[in-house]
Order: structure tokens, then sequence, then C-alpha cells
């Protein structure tokens, strides 16, 4: 059965299936940190979905990450090197894409397996 989280008309934040769950993309509430604190702000919320899921960052399948600007991919990594479960690390896209609003500065969405 798919389960819907954190619905509206438009979209649900967390979808799942079977053994995975799917994030919707994520982008900081706060847009007005740079891009390392959007960073931040957006893992915090990736870790709260899996955990709604059941799930947590050491099962993380694939993950991709928008950024507004490619020049700040080292910003965005230092923030991500520190999150990543480096025993576990998810395959990976990385890519400097226009995105919703232009206070945004990256986009994370990720699928993971559930337990």
């Amino acid at each position: 059965m798919i389960q819907r989280q954190h619905s509206n008309q438009r979209m649900s934040q967390l979808v799942s299936f079977a053994n995975l769950c799917w994030t919707a993309g994520q982008v900081a509430k706060d847009p007005s940190e740079d891009i390392a604190g959007q960073t931040r702000q957006i893992l915090a919320q990736i870790d709260g979905l899996l955990a709604d899921a059941g799930s947590c960052k050491s099962q993380l399948i694939s993950v991709n990450i928008w950024l507004a600007d490619i020049d700040q991919f080292a910003q965005m990594n230092a923030v991500w090197d520190d999150w990543v479960d480096s025993d576990n690390p998810p395959a990976r896209a990385c890519v400097e894409s226009r995105l919703a609003r232009p206070e945004l500065r990256v986009e994370i969405q990720v699928v993971a397996v559930t337990s």
C-alpha cells in the first residue's frame, strides 16, 4: 500500500511504498541563509522525514541535489560531508539548476529503505 505523509492537494513531502520512501525536493524554510545554512536546514528536514518513514540517513539509496550556482558546490559539500553516513554513502547526483525562487540556493530529494 502506498502511504503519503505531509500532503496537500499538490504534493506529498514523503511517499512510502513496500520498503522504500521518497521525499519531495526539500528547500530551506529560511532562505535568507547562505548555501551552508540552507543545506543544514534541508538535511535536518530530511532527517525528520526519514524518521517519519521509519528510516534514517544510513538507509539512503540515492540523492538528487540541485544548486542554483554550481560555484557553491564546495560549500554545500562541506555541510553534506559532515552529515552523510560515510560508512553508507548513497548514489548521488548534483547539478546546477534554476530553482523555484531566486533566494533558494539548494534543493535536495532522497530515496531510502524503510524498516
